[in-house]
């Protein structure tokens, strides 16, 4: 009869000696034996009549070896959920030698393995942290920009001849060279569309005047500023973080020069922005755009509250991990084994990670937070009215029925959706239990405040 002895060998590391003896296996191995012997082809004998010597001569010991491997590989699942035994991954094998199975003298068998075992431990109290809940006021600054850009947005694009000012949106065919305007071989080239105040202060009057087909020639860094840099960067296929990147010279063919017409600040227009809303004068019209501004900031204060919250739990949640064994499962992880060095970087983010999934784990089933299929339903609509622009739409449309109904068939967007979901009502759940003191700030603060964490991180 099979036996499981326990030893501690630190901390929530334990080792598993599973014993077994010959009639824990021998039944299956002969079993077996026979259902090669009535399958085996073997050249000069009828099939089923194969010598019961010749077979176990042939497929003995692999034979051997499989059933010894199931029989503890059962013991010790049988074990690990009798005694409910929490465990990370699964159990390392210790002095595992496979080579001295004797199919000749079956004996008594005893296989050592090593598992790092799930800690208890208590949450950080989260009524105790100390959390600020930013909040951003729309200033009539940020409101008039708002409006302008909606009025662009939804205004006309006419042709004009040539670059009057800011406002002239360009069709530019950006082409590698050096500073005198001489094409670089292979260099890159990319068509682009870019309004005449997108670039900096130095450049715009250099521009006036400029008609199509009209070319200059520009270095990036002078050319813009770090934000508007930063996507020009990124739609060239260059990076943000290469100072050389920044440096490069670019000429710069003019293919189009255009100027959007405004649209009319009139009952049209809200209606056409806010078709189920009643907005008839240009005040009620600014009042709901400054609702929507102060709606988007307050939706990135809580993401922020959330990014407390998490770190407030991970540096004050208690848990004790098996160092030991951890290290040396993730060693054993993936077709190119990890050194030791390689682990010991790894390690401080994976246990930080680790941490996290405990806690959440905990938060979970403490508290009762449940995914429902009509959860990942309506996710599933959102995005797709994210994608086409549009919201307030019947959602009893059959070609919207036909979309989610497809999307809860494909396996990767339910598991995706699922965590997604459950990991806020998580936060949900969480920023109900804390105490934040309200900080007003600007936009710009916040904004520098999110990059500098983000920069940390």
């Amino acid at each position: 009869m099979a036996t499981i002895t326990k030893e501690n060998i630190g901390v929530q590391h334990d080792k598993l000696i599973v014993s077994i003896d010959k009639a824990d296996y021998l039944p299956a191995f002969e079993k077996a034996l026979k259902e090669h012997s009535k399958k085996a082809n073997i050249p000069g004998f009828r099939k089923g009549m194969v010598p019961a010597g010749l077979i176990k001569k042939m497929y003995g010991s692999s034979v051997l070896t499989d059933e010894v491997l199931r029989t503890v590989d059962r013991e010790l699942n049988t074990y690990l959920q009798n005694e409910k035994l929490e465990i990370f991954a699964q159990p390392l094998p210790l002095d595992f030698n496979i080579q001295n199975l004797d199919i000749n003298n079956p004996v008594d068998y005893s296989f050592t393995f090593e598992v790092g075992v799930k800690p208890e431990f208590e949450l950080a109290d989260l009524s105790k942290g100390d959390f600020t809940r930013y909040k951003v006021e729309a200033t009539e600054d940020m409101v008039n920009a708002e409006v302008d850009r909606l009025q662009n947005r939804s205004g006309n694009m006419k042709d004009v001849e040539e670059v009057e000012g800011d406002e002239n949106v360009l069709n530019i065919n950006f082409i590698e060279s050096d500073a005198e305007g001489n094409e670089v071989e292979n260099g890159i080239t990319k068509d682009n569309s870019v309004l005449v105040k997108y670039f900096s202060e130095s450049t715009r009057p250099t521009l006036i005047g400029k008609k199509v087909g009209d070319s200059f020639v520009i270095q990036l860094n002078d050319a813009f500023d770090e934000k508007e840099r930063e996507w020009i960067l990124s739609d060239l296929g260059l990076s943000k973080d290469e100072p050389a990147d920044a440096e490069k010279y670019f000429k710069v063919v003019i293919t189009k020069v255009g100027l959007v017409e405004k649209k009319e600040l009139n009952e049209e227009f809200y209606k056409q922005l806010y078709p189920n809303l009643d907005i008839n004068t240009e005040e009620d019209f600014k009042n709901q755009v400054k609702e929507e501004i102060e709606r988007h900031w307050d939706s990135q204060a809580r993401n922020q509250i959330h990014d407390q919250v998490y770190h407030y739990l991970i540096d004050n949640t208690n848990i004790a991990f098996p160092e030991n064994f951890l290290k040396k499962w993730m060693q054993s992880q993936g077709e190119t084994p990890k050194t030791p060095e390689q682990v010991e970087a790894e390690f401080p983010s994976f246990t930080n990670q680790l941490k996290w999934t405990l806690i959440a784990e905990k938060l979970v089933n403490e508290n009762d937070i449940q995914v429902n299929p009509d959860d990942i339903r309506n996710l599933a609509k959102q995005q797709l009215f994210g994608y086409i622009g549009m919201s307030g739409m019947d959602e009893e449309q059959d070609w919207i029925k036909e979309y989610v109904d497809k999307m809860m068939k494909d396996r990767k967007f339910v598991e995706d959706a699922y965590h997604r979901i459950q990991t806020q009502k998580i936060f949900e759940w969480a920023e109900g239990k804390v105490n934040a003191t309200e900080k007003k700030i600007s936009a710009d603060d916040f904004t520098r405040l999110m990059e500098e964490h983000n920069h940390q991180h």
